[in-house]
C-alpha cells in the first residue's frame, strides 16, 4: 500500500467547498472513522485510489455496477452516444429501448417512466398512488430506504441508521404524520394497521428485500401479506426495486418471489452506472402519469442519452447464466466470510440473496432493523480497516450490503476470504482488548 496522503489531501480541499467534503453522507466514513478514499478509475473488479492503490471492489457502485467498472461492452455504448451530443431534452430511440427491455423483463410493468435518481422514482410512485386511490396514508417499514424525499425521513436505515437519526430537521411534521412505519417482516404489525387505518391507506412501500439495513431478507409468507392485504384494502403495492432489479434475478424481487406489485421503482443497474431511475406499473395506473393524465412529474435529464446507453448495454449483457455465476461467487465469498468469523471466534450473522449480502457482527439472528442495529459497529470498524489494508474495499458502514460483479473471479474471492481470516483475528483481538478495558 502507498498510503493514504493524496486522498487526506483531497478530503481536506472538499471539506471546504462540500458539506463533509462528499456528494453523499456515507462516503464520508463516519461509520468507521478516518478520511474517505478518493477514488482515480476503475476497471473490472478492482478500483484504484488517488494514491494508485489498487483494491478488490465489493461495493461496485452501491450495487450498479453488475458487469463492474468500466466493462468495454458498456463503456462503447456511452462513447458513442456521448459523442451524438449528452442531452437534447427531447425523446430519443435508445429511451423506447431501454423502456422496453425492461418492461419484457418485468411482468408487473406495461408501462415506465424515467427519472434520474432512485429517490425521484420512489417520490414519484407515492405521488402516483395517492393520486389513483384518493388517499393520503402511506405504510412503510422500519430501516427500509427509499431516497431522501420528505415523507420518507422516518425511521429509515442506509446513512440515516448509520448516524442514528430517526428522521431529519426540515421534514414538516404534517408529512412525516401520513407516514406509517412499522416493522420489516412484521405482519401483525401490518395487519393492526391496515384493521385501523385501512380506509386511508394510499400504498405500501417496500424494499422486497431490504439493503439499507444490511441485508435482510423477507420472511416466509411477508410479502405475501402485504399482497393481500393492499388487494383486500383497494391499496397500491409499490416495490422499490432500486437495488433488486435485475440485482437478485433478470425480473427483479418480484420474479424471485412470485409477487406482483402495482408499480416497480428502479435506478442503479438499469443506468450502467450513469444517474438513472425509474417507475412503472399497469396501463391503467401509468396512463395518470403526465402528459396522458393529470400526475405531474416532469425531469429536464431524465432519459438521459448516456443513461440509457449505458442501460442497455448492461441489460444486454444479462442472461440466466449471469445468475448462475453471481450465486456461485457470492456463495462462497459468504460461506468464506463465516468461516472466518468462526475461526476467529468472532459472532456474526450472515444474510445473503442472490449477489448482495451482509456481514453483521452480531451473535443473533438478523431479521428486521431492531437486530441489526445491536451489531457490533467498533468490530465492524477494526473489520473494514483491516481488509483495506489488504485491499480489499467494503462498504464503509455495517448497515451497508456487498456486491458481487460478473468481473469478479473466484481467485478474487478466495483472495477476500485469506484477508477475512486476519481480519477477524484483528477483530477478536481488539475485542477482547475492550471487553478488558
Amino acid at each position: 500500500m502507498n498510503g493514504y496522503n493524496k486522498s487526506k489531501r483531497l478530503y481536506a480541499s472538499a471539506n471546504k467547498v462540500m458539506p463533509g467534503g462528499v456528494s453523499s453522507p456515507v462516503r464520508a466514513f463516519g461509520p468507521v472513522g478516518g478520511s474517505p478514499l478518493f477514488i482515480a478509475k476503475g476497471k473490472g473488479q478492482h478500483i484504484w485510489d488517488a494514491d494508485g492503490n489498487r483494491f478488490t471492489d465489493y461495493v461496485c457502485s452501491w450495487g450498479a455496477l453488475i458487469l463492474g467498472h468500466a466493462r468495454n461492452v458498456v463503456t462503447r455504448s456511452v462513447y458513442k452516444a456521448v459523442k451524438d451530443g449528452s442531452s437534447f431534452g427531447a425523446p430519443t430511440e435508445s429511451e423506447v429501448k431501454l423502456a422496453s427491455m425492461i418492461c419484457s423483463c418485468i411482468r408487473s410493468i406495461d408501462k415506465i417512466r424515467f427519472v434520474n435518481s432512485g429517490t425521484e422514482a420512489t417520490m414519484s410512485a407515492i405521488r402516483l398512488a395517492r393520486a389513483y386511490t384518493k388517499r393520503s396514508k402511506v405504510i412503510k417499514f422500519e430501516g427500509c430506504y427509499h431516497g431522501h424525499a420528505d415523507s420518507f425521513l422516518s425511521g429509515s436505515g442506509s446513512g440515516l441508521a448509520t448516524l442514528g437519526i430517526a428522521s431529519s430537521p426540515g421534514v414538516p411534521a404534517s408529512f412525516a404524520s401520513e407516514m406509517i412505519s412499522i416493522p420489516y417482516n412484521d405482519v401483525h404489525a401490518l395487519e393492526s394497521a391496515f384493521a385501523k387505518h385501512g380506509k386511508d391507506i394510499a400504498a405500501v412501500i417496500v424494499e422486497p428485500v431490504a439493503g439499507n439495513m444490511g441485508v435482510v431478507p423477507p420472511s416466509r409468507g411477508f410479502l405475501d401479506s402485504i399482497r393481500r392485504l393492499c388487494t383486500n384494502n383497494g391499496s397500491i403495492l409499490v416495490f422499490d426495486e432500486v437495488i433488486t432489479g435485475f440485482r437478485v434475478s433478470m425480473g427483479g424481487a418480484q420474479k424471485l418471489y412470485h409477487i406482483k406489485p402495482d408499480i416497480t421503482c428502479l435506478g442503479k443497474i438499469i443506468g450502467g452506472g450513469f444517474p438513472v431511475g425509474a417507475y412503472g406499473g399497469s396501463r391503467e395506473i401509468m396512463d395518470m402519469v403526465a402528459p396522458s393524465g393529470p400526475v405531474y412529474q416532469a425531469g429536464t435529464l431524465a432519459g438521459n442519452p448516456a443513461a440509457m446507453a449505458g442501460g442497455v448495454a448492461t441489460l444486454s449483457s444479462l442472461h440466466p447464466n449471469t445468475y448462475v455465476l453471481l450465486e456461485r461467487l457470492a456463495s462462497r465469498l459468504e460461506s468464506g466470510l463465516r468461516d472466518a468469523a468462526e475461526d476467529s471466534e468472532v459472532p456474526v450473522a450472515t444474510n445473503r440473496v442472490g449477489s448482495m449480502m451482509s456481514v453483521f457482527f452480531n451473535r443473533y439472528e438478523v431479521s428486521d432493523f431492531a437486530t441489526s442495529k445491536i451489531s457490533d459497529t467498533s468490530s465492524f470498524k477494526d473489520f473494514f480497516w483491516r481488509m483495506l489494508a489488504n485491499g480489499t474495499y467494503l462498504p464503509p458502514s455495517q448497515f451497508e450490503s456487498f456486491f458481487v460483479s460478473t468481473s469478479h473471479h473466484m481467485a478474487d474471492i478466495d483472495a477476500s476470504i485469506e484477508h477475512a481470516y486476519d481480519a477477524m483475528r484483528v477483530c477478536h483481538a481488539a475485542s477482547m482488548q475492550r471487553h478488558h478495558a
